[in-house]
């Protein structure tokens, strides 16, 4: 009986790695989840993500690497003391939200993860809309982080971003096709009980199931009216 391929993918809890965490699981793969704490602004999402890989009898390790946080320190993401953005995704707004090289260090780790369990692919949820402000979300950085994966080790990676060049509610479409239940994510900068509805991760997911005309399933620290129509 031929094995299942296996791969590792980069799982932060939110609603893109979901939707490429079940991608990966629909093409065959055998999953190996990864979650990173890298000293984030709060770790809801690490939580939310652990209980989807223990529903999903999918392996997932969160590998804490709190101890680099005094060199990724100078971000809106990982220092509490800077004020959060409360707009929408522009560069004017959202740049204070760029973590230092962050993809770039997941990344290498999910290699190596790959590596040491004779995977052969990596996942990861940069997609479209984040291409005018994060540089490590951009087609040429997958496509130069390929050509380092490939070379780095004895065993070539190769890094899959599926929905690199989708916007969010074509990733929500993908997922909706799915099945899938966005409830069992978290989006929002901020770790309260209830999603912010104010930052920029909030805004952009709230467009996105407004656009299908769908309700999202979390609780808003805002009025339901602004959410949407249907419930998914």
């Amino acid at each position: 009986m031929v094995s299942a391929p296996r791969a590792v993918v980069i799982y932060s809890g939110g609603m893109d790695s979901y939707t490429v965490l079940h991608q990966a699981l629909k093409e065959g793969f055998e999953v190996h989840a990864l979650s990173f704490h890298y000293g984030q602004r709060h770790s809801r999402e690490l939580d939310v993500a652990r209980a989807v890989c223990e529903s999903l009898g999918v392996a997932h390790e969160i590998v804490d690497i709190r101890a680099i946080h005094g060199l990724i320190s100078n971000s809106a993401l990982t220092n509490v003391d800077q004020a959060m953005p409360k707009a929408d995704y522009d560069e004017a707004s959202m740049t204070s939200t760029v973590v230092p090289n962050r993809n770039m260090i997941l990344l290498s780790l999910a290699i190596a993860k790959a590596v040491n369990i004779d995977a052969d692919v990596c996942f990861y949820g940069a997609h479209g809309g984040d291409h005018v402000l994060y540089p490590d979300c951009r087609p040429e950085f997958v496509d130069k982080m390929n050509a380092v994966a490939a070379i780095a080790n004895f065993s070539p990676i190769e890094i899959r971003a599926p929905f690199l060049h989708s916007r969010k509610d074509e990733i929500l479409a993908a997922g909706i096709a799915m099945q899938l239940d966005y409830s069992q994510t978290w989006t929002c900068y901020e770790g309260r009980e209830l999603a912010c509805g104010e930052c920029g991760s909030c805004r952009e997911r709230l467009e996105a199931f407004a656009s299908h005309g769908l309700s999202d399933p979390l609780g808003y620290e805002m009025p339901a009216t602004a959410k949407g129509t249907d419930t998914l």
